[in-house]
């Protein structure tokens, strides 16, 4: 009955009437892009219904709506505590919690010493002389703050005093990009010998990477308490306001502004990403799409709350 249930849900409209207006405007995070534009063709070619995606640093997408009063029809971050910081409860009421990642470092063949960096020296091959590294800008992106995140809980890891701060330094502000997908590129031409971001990214792109100890790549559960220890201060919902964000398994979450346009279309889609369809067009693009996704806050629609189940 369920599976009947969710059905009619995704494809009302559809069958006898007239499809709600659209198109639906979707904001990602900018490491959600792919996955979602994948998801979002299959939804459209499933559905007929058109879309419009835009991408950038979750904390970007979100003054979006705090700064500028722009309002999508589904808004999907790569940190959830994005939403209850900067977003809940004027902008939006619940979330749901959809995928997961880890941080990473990223490299080519060609990047100074690739021949012999690897999960134990990485933090020493990177404090070397010539050696060029990219990191998102940790006011726009999660990946940039969680960067420095990594940073702090390498210090403590390797037992070495001032290590957060050196390898801050070895990443310049030069080398800083408004969100990680624009490091590839950089990665790519040769501009850059290394770069953090996502494992998603780095397998989608075909790059080597780097896996961190999970005591330090944000990756797992088990150290959740650990992760908790690190924390970075970043620009708020406004510029002159500031929020600290602090170390935890990494979760992307969606929800559905309180104003959205298309609240139905919006419900549609949610339900479908939450579906066996929806959770295979994010894996072909190497996002882990969490096992049993759950949601926060009371007023998640009837819809997506089924499909949670």
């Amino acid at each position: 009955m369920r599976r009947l249930s969710l059905s009619l849900i995704l494809f009302a409209g559809g069958c006898g009437g007239a499809p709600e207006a659209g198109p639906l405007i979707v904001y990602t995070a900018g490491s959600l892009a792919r996955p979602m534009r994948a998801a979002l063709d299959s939804f459209s070619a499933e559905s007929g219904v058109r879309y419009e995606l835009e991408s950038a640093g979750s904390l970007e997408t979100a003054r979006k709506l705090t700064e500028l009063g722009k309002i999508p029809d589904v808004i999907a971050l790569a940190d959830e505590d994005v939403f209850p910081k900067l977003l809940v409860p004027m902008y939006t009421a619940w979330y749901v919690r959809f995928a997961a990642n880890r941080i990473i470092l990223a490299y080519t063949d060609r990047s100074g010493f690739a021949a012999e960096v690897d999960s134990a020296n990485w933090w020493q091959v990177l404090q070397r002389p010539g050696v060029e590294i990219g990191r998102a800008n940790p006011d726009l992106d999660p990946a940039g703050y969680r960067t420095l995140m990594v940073f702090q809980l390498a210090e403590s890891y390797y037992g070495t005093p001032g290590l957060a701060a050196a390898l801050e330094a070895v990443a310049p502000p030069r080398n800083m990009r408004p969100k990680e997908i624009e490091l590839v590129s950089l990665l790519e031409s040769g501009d850059l010998d290394y770069a953090w971001f996502y494992e998603s990214i780095a397998r989608a792109s075909a790059l080597r990477f780097v896996r961190l100890p999970s005591a330090l790549d944000l990756g797992s559960d088990e150290f959740a308490a650990a992760y908790g220890q690190a924390a970075v201060q970043v620009v708020g919902s406004t510029v002159g306001e500031t929020v600290t964000m602090r170390g935890a398994p990494i979760r992307y979450a969606f929800s559905i502004p309180v104003q959205a346009a298309h609240p139905e279309l919006a419900e549609r889609f949610a339900v479908f990403l939450l579906s066996p369809r929806g959770r295979a067009a994010l894996s072909g693009e190497y996002l882990a799409a969490l096992p049993d996704p759950d949601a926060v806050g009371d007023a998640v629609p009837d819809a997506v709350r089924a499909a949670l189940r």
